[in-house]
């Protein structure tokens, strides 16, 4: 007999988890969710530090799930969930004290429903920026802005919550390659992010700008191919077309805010509930069982949101995880997507020397800080981090969210998350991962002080660095530190991601909802939203609102 029995069980009450579980649930189904840590969220996390008093995001950090189906399905706002839309959007200082500023295109002007409405004023002032650089840019800014309104923003967002179409048959964007008003054609798919960049831009800045995003947007560099989503992402990105969005309280709020529907609708959460099989018969998932030898029934399926090592190598046993399936799980690659992040608390905002020519760039909520040195970002950068764990020229991402949230600090005092790229996990010890950690705060502020020059260690109260190690030591799906639990170039980013699963597994009513699937990394990417898609029509499901 079962311990306890469920219509559907969740292993894994990370952010996946989290969103899924209220829709079965909606959808009349008894749910029990199982995480393994002591914590459920995943990467979508708020803890304290690195100083009293002080709050950051452990993983995740830009989000904008208010603009994800579950945010208006089970009325998040009412459930603690509230944003910020500053109008300022995505920034980037030079070391020559020149400097860029992307103003929403789409400005948020209902922040209850996260309505937005396009802004030709914003327009006109990203439109400015870029003519400092480039005539020719600031015009291809106008032009790729009209068709993003007309054809890339309606295309991604159906691609984005919508499963994946069967090979062969076009997914929305793939049908964008066969519009002539698009602006893009078939070869694109072939396009590394260096190509993007040289394609769309003749300015050095933007250049520069766009490859740091693709970093951004999917963990990706220059010589690698994103795609023709992962390429419109990080577009939109650069150019700054969506509002900026920080959560009050931070990603935890994402958190807090799905368990809280969950719960009204019934689920049961667990933590410290490790999961170590799910238990198959007759070709079915009937089943899971814990570490600690507890069974748990499934009475119409088991959901996974766990990447698929864990479910083909850790939680099926061996004789139903066929010569092929063991192929495509070694040639899925977690090569991509580590870096140096953490949060540093200080005294006073950065001040930048841009700032005299650009004032708005001290209140951006996305800045990043960078040499203008295109020929570095294209052909050392990651060469260096590769080799040596850092790049001697750093192209940081830095948040000022405690300007908008300022929940988050004392009164009186900032916080600041820093962003930039490393390699993977095996290529250094434990012991010398800690010693990279160490010269690596040294080089951020050494080199943070020379476009801010108050960004002194007088400045400085405290700061905490997560490096791939703990993301590794955390998230068993963040393998050798990879945050976006796997790469995103080439075949698996699409409808190849998550080989040789999918949201329909070969193992009957075995689902996997997790972000190394359709949708990948990062907060609200709508894996789980497209896996209760699928099970609701395998089940004969309400479809979701």
């Amino acid at each position: 007999m079962p311990d306890k029995t469920y219509d559907a069980v969740i292993i894994g009450g990370g952010h996946h988890g989290t969103i899924i579980a209220p829709y079965l649930a909606k959808a009349g189904l008894k749910v029990g969710v199982f995480e393994r840590l002591d914590h459920l969220g995943g990467g979508a996390v708020t803890e304290d530090g690195p100083a009293p008093g002080f709050r950051m995001n452990f993983c995740a950090n830009f989000t904008r799930f208010f603009g994800h189906p579950a945010y208006k399905e089970f009325n998040l706002r009412d459930e603690g969930l509230e944003y910020v839309f500053p109008d300022t959007n995505e920034a980037i200082v030079f070391d020559d004290e020149t400097s860029y500023l992307g103003y929403a295109a789409w400005r948020v002007v209902d922040p209850k429903t996260g309505e937005t409405e396009f802004s030709e004023a914003n327009v006109k002032k990203t439109y400015d920026q870029i003519l400092q650089f480039s005539k020719a840019d600031a015009e291809t800014y106008l032009r790729l802005t009209e068709i993003y309104k007309e054809k890339w923003r309606p295309a991604f967002k159906q691609f984005r919550y919508s499963p994946p179409t069967p090979w062969g048959t076009p997914d929305s964007i793939e049908e964008l390659l066969m519009d002539p008003k698009s602006g893009l054609d078939p070869s694109m798919l072939f396009m590394n992010c260096k190509q993007f960049a040289h394609y769309f831009f003749e300015s050095p800045e933007l250049r520069l700008l766009t490859l740091r995003g693709f970093l951004t947007s999917s963990g990706i560099f220059p010589d690698d191919l994103p795609g023709i989503g992962m390429m419109i992402a990080t577009i939109h990105l650069a150019l700054g077309w969506e509002s900026a969005a920080i959560a009050k309280g931070g990603t935890q709020s994402i958190t807090n805010a799905l368990v809280s529907a969950g719960k009204k609708r019934g689920v049961e959460y667990f933590i410290n509930s490790e999961v170590n099989q799910i238990m198959i018969a007759d070709g079915k998932a009937k089943g899971i069982r814990l570490i600690d030898g507890t069974e748990i029934e499934a009475r119409q399926m088991v959901v996974g949101d766990v990447g698929t090592p864990q479910v083909f190598a850790r939680l099926i046993e061996g004789k139903h995880v066929s010569t092929e399936m063991k192929r495509r799980l070694d040639a899925n690659l977690y090569d991509r997507g580590h870096v140096w992040g953490g949060t540093i608390v200080v005294h006073e905002l950065p001040q930048y020397k841009a700032a005299k020519s650009n004032p708005d760039i001290n209140a951006t909520p996305r800045t990043y800080w960078a040499p203008k040195d295109l020929a570095y970002m294209e052909n050392k950068y990651m060469h260096e981090i590769f080799l040596f764990g850092m790049g001697s020229k750093l192209f940081c991402l830095s948040a000022p969210d405690s300007i908008w949230d300022p929940s988050r600090v004392p009164e009186g005092k900032h916080s600041l998350l820093f962003e930039d790229y490393t390699c993977p996990t095996p290529f250094f010890s434990r012991k010398e991962w800690r010693q990279l950690a160490n010269e690596f705060m040294d080089l951020l502020i050494q080199q943070w002080e020379n476009y801010a020059p108050n960004m002194t260690k007088d400045n400085i109260i405290g700061s905490r660095i997560v490096t791939p190690v703990d993301l590794q030591d955390t998230h068993l799906d963040m393998r050798d530190g990879s945050w976006s639990e796997g790469s995103m170039a080439g075949s698996q980013y699409g409808r190849f991601r998550g080989l040789p699963g999918g949201f329909r597994t070969f193992v009957k009513n075995l689902y996997m909802c997790s972000s190394s699937l359709f949708g990948g990394g990062g907060i609200g990417r709508g894996s789980s939203y497209n896996c209760y898609k699928v099970i609701a029509e395998d089940f004969g499901l309400r479809q979701p609102e």
